[in-house]
């Protein structure tokens, strides 16, 4: 009867750690749209997107 008990307690522990060790199916993320802070300036070139070795361009008004 001791062995019954022992090899039950057994696979359970074995099932349960088993069970365990299964990947669970997740939600994907929400991603929030980031708000809209203002627009870029019409004429003037992004900083640090000029070609290497020429100055960037700058209008006078």
């Amino acid at each position: 009867m001791k062995i019954v008990i022992v090899v039950a307690a057994t696979l359970a522990v074995v099932t349960a750690a088993g069970a365990a060790d299964f990947p669970r199916r997740q939600p994907a993320p929400v991603y929030q749209e980031a708000p809209v802070v203002g627009k870029m300036p019409i004429g003037k070139s992004p900083i640090g997107k000029t070609p290497v070795g020429q100055p960037p361009v700058v209008s006078r008004y």
